[in-house]
């Protein structure tokens, strides 16, 4: 029988592959085994491995953070705080409109708790950056006597993998007395969150994007003073933040790989990775001349690339590169079991009714690797008649 070759993950942006030192931080936590709210030893040892992930997952902010909510993933920390009801010390504070970038992830989008017609969608450039003027024009409209503004965008889009200009965002959210959240999942532990410069208020992350377990996230504030109303409720858990026991086995991997993932940016690892997605590119457009890679003029994550293929559907795509061992995706992992166009190409005006693909990388994806990727692409422009492939 003959040996089967290894898959190639190239679908970090969806799940990066769980870090040996996550691993063996969990596996290390197995034999803390009681609830982090006791007081008796088990419990405060329990407690003493959540508070140093909490400080791990925090330094990603650069010493910045106030409060870091652990959650049980992205999608609840953006529902925890795009709600209408906050507080502010003891007194209640309300947001009366949430403005978020039509390229968000669609954990942003659904709005979180505010109502449909409280939701305004903010549209995006050719380019995949958010439009600055639109943005500027909803907030000046905006009628602080029904409450205040929230404007939700991510730092970088998790299709595309374009960088949106954090800076100018955040200035006219201070200008116009908005509160700035900002999904960080995608940017987190690839490329610095520069705190030097004007930035959000809150920010989401998500373990599993960084080489952690699937399950856990967080919520990440700058201010230790205003604060969204608790989603779940019941104890006094996170502070009264977010009630239930904590999940410390996913917590401690969280910690341990935001701490091996900052050492990846110590080590300039992501610049090698920028240079073989290029390399990509680069190769894959003499393969296909009249592919499009949506977002290439703007600032991205090194690591993705987002195309189509003229006449080749996404999802065709896909399933070709999975048979041959190799995993890609159509768009977003969320939302890729469903039938219709990317959201996110619809915003910048190039809806293709090819959908587009979207290849992520990591810091051990190898220039091999990519060739292996290229072949395989290679063979379906082939098959689909492109006669510069053959």
């Amino acid at each position: 029988m003959a040996e089967r070759k290894p898959r190639l993950n190239m679908d970090y942006n969806a799940s990066a592959p769980l870090r040996p030192q996550a691993r063996d931080a969990m596996i290390a936590a197995l034999d803390v085994d009681a609830n982090p709210s006791s007081t008796h030893a088990g419990g405060r040892a329990a407690r003493a491995l959540v508070e140093k992930s909490r400080r791990e997952v925090g330094a990603l902010f650069s010493g910045q953070a106030k409060q870091v909510v652990f959650t049980s993933g992205a999608t609840e920390a953006a529902n925890f705080v795009l709600t209408p009801d906050w507080q502010m010390g003891r007194g209640p504070l309300h947001f009366s409109r949430l403005y978020v970038a039509a390229t968000a992830h669609p954990c942003l989008l659904s709005g979180g708790r505010f109502a449909s017609e409280q939701i305004v969608r903010i549209g995006s450039t050719e380019h995949g950056t958010l439009d600055i003027p639109a943005l500027e024009g909803a907030l000046k409209a905006h009628d602080v006597k029904t409450g205040l503004p929230l404007v939700a965008v991510p730092a970088a889009c998790n299709e595309t993998g374009v960088i949106q200009p954090i800076e100018p965002i955040a200035t006219l959210a201070r200008i116009h007395g908005a509160t700035l959240v900002i999904d960080a999942v995608q940017m987190a532990g690839r490329l610095p969150i520069d705190l030097a410069m004007s930035t959000g208020d809150y920010f989401i992350v998500s373990a599993h994007k960084i080489g952690g377990p699937r399950g856990v996230g967080a919520l990440v504030s700058l201010s230790d003073v205003l604060m969204p109303a608790p989603l779940i409720k019941g104890g006094g858990q996170e502070k009264g933040h977010r009630a239930g026991t904590e999940n410390t086995l996913g917590i401690v991997g969280f910690g341990a790989a935001v701490k091996a993932a900052q050492a990846d940016m110590d080590e300039a690892r992501w610049a090698d990775v920028e240079r073989q997605r290029d390399t990509f590119e680069q190769e894959l457009k003499a393969v296909c001349p009249s592919v499009m890679i949506h977002g290439e003029v703007a600032s991205r994550l090194p690591n993705t690339s987002f195309f189509t293929l003229p006449d080749i559907k996404a999802e065709t795509a896909q399933i070709a590169l999975d048979l041959e061992g190799i995993a890609v995706s159509a768009g977003s992992a969320c939302s890729s079991g469903k039938v219709g166009p990317s959201h996110v190409l619809k915003a910048m005006g190039a809806d293709r009714p090819e959908g587009a693909a979207r290849v992520s990388f990591g810091p051990e994806t190898s220039l091999d690797d990519i060739q292996t990727l290229l072949s395989s692409l290679r063979k379906l422009l082939k098959r689909n008649g492109d006669a510069k492939a053959a």
